[in-house]
């Protein structure tokens, strides 16, 4: 999946990992960068920079998303390449209330799920288009004190990959982009044991961003960021029950407990 000339529109432009990818695909020169968040001011100070078009949207409210598909068809006739990149962290364990669930859900995978329902008919005529959903490494492994976090992230994952399943023999691309730790707020205000083992190994956001134009031209179904991921989910697939056993110890060393 190459850039250059296509019509992109970017989720969670606004802020962290979403800014620098709109910095970064802008040097790819798409014919068109739409740049989607509910803080539209700095939307636009970010469609200032790369010569995208800033958009306000709340991505959890599937009408918006129709609304923002709609949009872009109409004024560029199509979508290449969606990228559901907007998310949201809720920590804590089984205590965490029903909206703080639901908050998690419908920003991490529901999102995702209303963007794919509104983007991908079209893309079916048209016989190609592009999906690159940001999922995080808690997709893939978990996330420690952070229940409907590593949830709705494992929700993604699967619908990304039902989807490549699905469509992949009709031209639907799909990328999950599954970062570890990255310098964005959602990592940086973190305090106490557990923050400070994040931000041991945490990246900056334009590492992110770099890894997924890479992995979007090499049309890679997982773009990690960190590879000693890919070795942690080849270890809890190859022997659950030791894996399981070793983030106990983990979780045990870094939640201070």
């Amino acid at each position: 999946m190459q850039l250059r000339d296509q019509v992109v529109v970017l989720t969670g432009a606004a802020r962290g990992i979403g800014r620098a990818m709109a910095r970064r695909f802008a040097l790819e020169q798409p014919r068109a960068l739409i740049l989607a968040d509910i803080r539209i001011a700095e939307a636009i100070e970010a469609a200032a920079e790369t010569g995208g078009e800033p958009y306000e949207i709340n991505i959890a409210d599937e009408a918006e998303v129709r609304d923002l598909v709609a949009h872009v068809t109409a004024r560029h006739g199509h979508i290449d390449l969606f990228c559901s990149n907007a998310g949201v962290l809720v920590q804590g364990g089984l205590e965490v209330p029903e909206y703080g669930w639901d908050y998690c859900l419908d920003h991490n995978f529901r999102a995702h799920l209303y963007a794919a329902q509104a983007v991908i008919p079209a893309m079916l005529n048209r016989g190609r288009g592009y999906l690159l959903q940001t999922v995080s490494a808690a997709g893939l492994l978990t996330s420690i004190g952070a229940a409907p976090y590593a949830v709705s992230k494992h929700a993604a994952l699967a619908l990304a990959e039902w989807i490549a399943v699905t469509h992949g023999a009709h031209g639907i691309g799909v990328s999950c982009l599954c970062p570890a730790f990255v310098h964005t707020a959602m990592v940086d205000d973190i305090e106490g044991p557990l923050g400070g083992w994040m931000k041991e190994t945490a990246i900056s956001p334009e590492e992110v961003a770099e890894a997924a134009v890479q992995g979007l031209a090499e049309e890679r179904f997982l773009i990690l960021t960190h590879p000693d991921i890919a070795t942690h989910f080849q270890r809890k697939a190859g022997d659950y029950d030791r894996w399981i056993r070793g983030m106990q110890r983990l979780r045990t060393r870094v939640s201070g407990a």
